[in-house]
């Protein structure tokens, strides 16, 4: 995705900011994923968190995906859109009972229950509604993932899933749930993840909870190892798409598996970052005795990242000549707020009122985090095939 002067041409025409979207990157990252995921019979559940964009959505359930979803609301949208309910999971820590019956009456593929009282409530609506709901246990792993401590979920610390010291305690109240069906364990371990000996460590803790049930006589037909492969947010033309082919070998190589059992996966950013960035235009630029700030028209309402994570995005000038020289900027948005910052000390084209700027891989955990703050407008988007 090259932000060159045809591009610069065509955003003129636009009011910012507004997303954009590469539907033909979003396409060759689909297939190369899909493919490297076939090959090896693995099943892809979309993460919906990650951007429910209608045609972003459209264009995944078109490639045959599945959905993981984290809400009642995300389980109507893949509903909606076309999703097959047999492929949607439901994970979330807090689900309510009005969220369950939804996905109850949908009869969805699994719920990821994430605490033991979640399977007697699920279990309880279960029986309300006359149905058998399907559930996958979600382990907490205790695995560090080294990633942001926001976006880490799977260490011993987090509030997601079912500690190990409650196991004995879950496999006695499944026997008793009589309208609960366990198909599966679930884990995740976190987001960002770039270090693929994260997800070797991932699969031996799978291996040994595996065999904790199987030891048990507990069947277990899916394992769902959860999602969490980072993308390169520093040189997004160097690496547009992620390397599923290493990503899913080790789970190949490094997960056991008993005939007839399915590996799931739920991957989001991996799949949608880099098809998007944040397109804004210079509102005004000021200099001050410390620092020359580029003020934008875009801010965190549009893109919360940087402001909750200290997130980086790559910011680029679109249409810049060469050897147009440089100076560093803070890059900000006009919300009252200091945390309103995309970056710091950024090295830019000497930059002009109206100028065009893209804050890159934006497709992911940017348009869905969009507030209306300082009562802001609602962030526009546009695509490009």
């Amino acid at each position: 995705m090259i932000f060159d002067k045809d591009k610069l041409s065509i955003f003129n025409k636009e009011e910012t900011p507004f997303y954009y979207y590469d539907i033909e990157l979003l396409e060759r990252t689909l297939d190369a994923a899909k493919s490297a995921a076939d090959k090896r019979n693995f099943h892809i559940h979309y993460a919906l968190k990650a951007n429910f964009n209608d045609r972003i959505l459209a264009v995944i359930q078109s490639k045959g995906f599945g959905a993981d979803c984290v809400s009642g609301n995300e389980v109507q949208k893949a509903i909606d859109v076309g999703f097959p309910a047999s492929q949607i999971t439901f994970a979330g820590v807090g689900k309510s009972d009005k969220e369950i019956s939804t996905a109850l009456r949908h009869n969805i593929f699994a719920f990821n229950v994430e605490s033991i009282q979640e399977l007697e409530v699920i279990n309880e609506l279960a029986i309300k509604e006359g149905v058998k709901a399907n559930v996958s246990l979600r382990i907490n792993p205790n695995v560090d993932a080294n990633t942001h401590h926001y976006i880490t979920t799977g260490l011993d610390e987090n509030k997601f899933g079912v500690p190990n010291t409650e196991l004995e305690k879950a496999a006695s109240v499944l026997e008793d749930c009589t309208h609960i069906n366990l198909v599966g364990l679930h884990f995740h371990v976190g987001s960002q993840i770039l270090d693929l000996e994260v997800f070797k460590n991932l699969c031996i803790k799978v291996n040994q909870w595996k065999g904790w049930f199987e030891d048990r006589g507990i069947t277990i037909k899916v394992i769902n190892v959860g999602g969490g492969l980072g993308v390169d947010y520093n040189q997004p033309d160097n690496h547009p798409i992620p390397d599923f082919e290493s990503y899913f070998d080790v789970f190949d190589k490094f997960l056991d598996r008993t005939a007839g059992q399915e590996v799931h996966f739920e991957l989001g950013r991996a799949l949608v970052a880099q098809c998007g960035s944040l397109i804004s235009r210079v509102l005004y630029t000021k200099s001050g005795a410390k620092k020359n700030f580029l003020i934008l028209d875009a801010g965190m309402t549009e893109l919360m990242r940087p402001a909750l994570y200290q997130a980086y995005h790559k910011i680029e000038r679109i249409g810049a000549d060469e050897n147009v020289p440089k100076l560093h900027y803070d890059v900000v948005g006009p919300i009252c707020e200091s945390s309103d910052s995309f970056g710091k000390d950024i090295e830019l084209p000497i930059s002009n009122r109206g100028d065009m700027i893209a804050i890159r891989t934006a497709g992911a955990y940017g348009e869905v985090m969009a507030s209306r703050y300082n009562l802001r407008e609602e962030i526009r988007y546009f695509y490009s095939e």
